[in-house]
């Protein structure tokens, strides 16, 4: 017994001790550097302020060389602008890049776009050209076939070169100039800037040359590059771009932290209340998991993005679900008569499969928006999946022990952990006859909606930029603007500055700031920055963000969304009825959740709420999580199967019970959770209240498809497909004590 206790108070001492290292590396850091430190945690365009943009190559199959150099050549922009910005291919032929913390964005953007020019002119058109008059080119960048740094091997001593290959056309301009020029300079030009002014020496008529005098391997191998760049004939076209104000981040930044730590206190103060002790173990292992996942994003370098940030807010809920279905089962075993101990350990052993297959499917969601979404989507996916593993460690080991240790130092009394009696089995599948007439006239309705609409405004559906393409500008003004005097006022001169009509930009005020958006038609760099300038002219503006999707890129949008929620949604099954070895249960876990995607799709139709890549999140993480209450469910009609069976009960009555038994576990989780979605919906900044809505919608509709359909649809698919029920066909009025 002193060992027992001896361990025990080892236990408590390390977790208090790892819970304050770490909060300490999240909160201050490690070392000069501050290794680990939150702050040091890398932001997203949209937190942080910046700019982002992915080019389309125009040409076909170009070369990795033409790939890797062009890639170079604007990683060299973008240094000029910010040390932290990054280059990176995406896909076959695409490039993105992001820059954070800038304020001059379209003069970015534009300069981005600029193909580069290079030139070859002799000493007469170099002074024409510095003196501004007008001048001509030996040669252009077209004409080079390619360049490389090496090392001449006929010299006696080490020499640098750079070796210059000619295509035809160029092998016969390079003959012509060098035989005009010999004993004088030819100027390489680059972007206007002299890079190299070789002396010719004779006539080069075999298209290759040789430039001398490098200092050393690095400056012939810079030279070689800016002069392949300069020959690529790849045409870079923008398919989108972000800009956003950092201001507007930092405001976004702040109030979802907010939100959060709100959250997460009412999240304690409910289990502590319902779940007594144990509560107060959650909310320690609570604080664990804050923490580990701080520490996480560190170091996984993760980039936190707002709807990142979102889906750790979401996680916070989900990480007390676990620790629910647990806690039920202690208070259920004491409730059935057993001690505190053996309470314990069937409550963690019962939970178990319930818990790994639950948050296995919300993974499996995950996943699939990882591996399919693009830019912030990712972000919120990483942080979701994150959320999730943590979350099972916390419960499964960390509130594990820490219950046993409290246990073994003494706090035994039953009255600390609190029981459920039997429940009386409510007839959940006579009532799911009107379930399914509610659910149909929810689901009819938005169906309904889209052809109205349809004709009303010319679209079914309420599609952002990021389905329909076009530039979208959210500006922060310094005064208060009503959408009366917007449309007067401040619509003319965008629409004037960017040579539209006014009826092809839309306004919307954004409700409890003054900020205000335009949509319109995609414009060109060009066009954003007059609107931009007209803008700042002619208003005290403060904060100005512009986004931009081509028409290209929103349709290969439209396409993986669907695909990715048909990928997750045949997943889900796939594991469902191997899990629970019969097809049965993933059929009906597949029917509930297309309900609620249906029901939550019927919000966005009839409320026209924005559809783009979040209303994909927002379905996927629906999906993922209406299914974990329908796999408890599952997992206790799976288990009494087995213990009602063989005492005679029919099938109907073991779902009864199985969905009583289990309703309050529905309820607390779906209660931890939708607060703390409600919180960020309340609090969270314009760009997250919609999605925040619509997750609160998609947690009310999983809890109610749980109880009031999946259970009663297997049962119908048991009868139907299955064995015939030679049960009792009475209903009990108390749930089996064992079960």
């Amino acid at each position: 017994m002193k060992k027992t206790k001896r361990n025990s108070v080892l236990i408590v001492l390390v977790f208090i001790i790892a819970l304050a290292v770490g909060a300490f590396t999240a909160v201050k850091g490690l070392g000069k550097n501050e290794i680990g430190a939150a702050k040091n945690i890398i932001l997203g365009l949209d937190l942080a302020g910046g700019v982002s943009i992915t080019y389309e190559i125009v040409e076909d199959n170009p070369s990795q060389q033409e790939i890797d150099d062009t890639v170079k050549r604007l990683q060299l922009r973008v240094d000029e602008y910010s040390t932290d910005g990054v280059v990176y291919k995406e896909g076959a032929n695409r490039i993105s890049i992001e820059i954070p913390g800038v304020t001059d964005a379209n003069a970015i953007l534009e300069e981005l776009g600029k193909p580069g020019a290079l030139e070859f002119v002799d000493e007469e058109n170099y002074q024409k050209m510095i003196s501004g008059e007008e001048y001509e080119v030996e040669l252009s960048g077209s004409d080079i076939k390619n360049a490389a740094a090496g090392i001449n091997s006929q010299s006696a001593i080490t020499e640098y070169v750079v070796e210059l290959v000619f295509n035809d056309a160029g092998t016969e301009k390079f003959a012509q100039a060098t035989g005009d020029n010999i004993g004088k300079s030819i100027y390489i030009i680059y972007d206007g800037e002299v890079v190299s002014a070789p002396v010719v020496q004779e006539m080069i008529p075999s298209g290759s040359a040789q430039i001398d005098g490098m200092e050393d391997l690095e400056e012939a191998e810079r030279l070689a590059q800016t002069i392949r760049i300069g020959a690529l004939p790849l045409t870079l076209q923008e398919l989108r771009s972000n800009v956003v104000g950092a201001t507007l981040g930092q405001d976004a930044l702040s109030t979802t932290l907010k939100a959060g730590a709100i959250g997460i206190a009412v999240v304690a103060v409910i289990m502590v209340v319902v779940y007594l002790l144990p509560g107060v173990v959650s909310v320690l292992a609570l604080c664990a998991y804050v923490v580990l996942t701080l520490l996480c994003l560190n170091g996984f370098n993760a980039s936190l993005t707002l709807p990142g940030l979102a889906g750790i807010v979401l996680s916070i809920g989900m990480a007390v679900d676990a620790n629910v279905v647990i806690f039920t089962r202690i208070k259920e075993e004491i409730g059935a008569g057993n001690g505190v101990k053996a309470a314990i350990d069937a409550g963690f052993d019962k939970a178990l499969s319930a818990i790994l297959d639950s948050n296995i499917t919300t993974l499996i969601a995950a996943f699939v928006l990882y591996f399919m979404g693009t830019g912030t989507i990712k972000g919120f996916a990483l942080t979701l999946g994150i959320g999730i593993a943590l979350s099972m460690f916390t419960a499964l080991f960390i509130t594990k022990n820490l219950l046993k240790a409290l246990y073994n130092l003494g706090l035994r009394n039953p009255k600390l952990y609190g029981y459920k009696k039997d429940v009386k089995a409510t007839d959940y599948v006579k009532f799911s006859r009107i379930a399914y007439i509610i659910s149909f006239i929810a689901i009819a309705a938005g169906l309904i909606a889209l052809p109205i609409f349809k004709g009303k405004t010319g679209s079914a559906l309420n599609f952002n930029l990021e389905f329909t393409g076009g530039t979208s500008m959210t500006v922060n003004f310094e005064n208060y603007y009503d959408l009366e005097t917007a449309e007067a006022e401040i619509l003319p001169v965008i629409a004037e500055a960017a040579d539209i009509s006014e009826a092809r930009v839309q306004v919307q005020n954004v409700q409890g700031t003054n900020e205000i958006v335009f949509k319109t038609s995609e414009l060109s760099v060009s066009q954003r920055d007059a609107v931009e300038n007209a803008l700042r002219t002619n208003f005290k503006v403060t904060e100005f963000g512009i986004e931009n999707i081509s028409s290209t890129i929103s349709g290969e949008m439209q396409k993986n969304a669907i695909l990715s929620v048909a990928i997750a949604t045949i997943l889900m099954l796939i594991y469902i009825a191997i899990r629970f070895d019969d097809v049965k249960f993933g059929a009906a876990a597949v029917f509930a959740l297309l309900h609620d995607v249906l029901v939550v799709f019927a919000i966005y139709s009839i409320g026209r709420l924005s559809v783009g890549n979040t209303f994909i999140a927002c379905m996927l993480t629906i999906v993922g999580y209406s299914i974990n209450a329908t796999i408890i469910i599952f997992d206790r009609i799976r288990e009494n199967i087995t213990v009602m069976k063989s005492k005679g009960e029919n099938y109907e009555h073991i779902v009864n019970t199985s969905i009583s038994q289990t309703f309050t576990r529905t309820i607390y989780s779906s209660l931890t959770t939708f607060v703390t979605v409600f919180v960020l919906y309340i609090m969270g900044v314009v760009a997250i209240k919609e999605f925040a809505l619509t997750l609160m919608a998609g947690i009310v509709c999983g809890a109610y498809s749980s109880v009031c359909i999946t259970g009663p649809l297997w049962l119908m698919l048991k009868n139907k497909f299955g064995k015939k029920d030679q049960g009792k066909k009475k209903i009990t009025k108390k749930a089996s004590k064992k079960a």
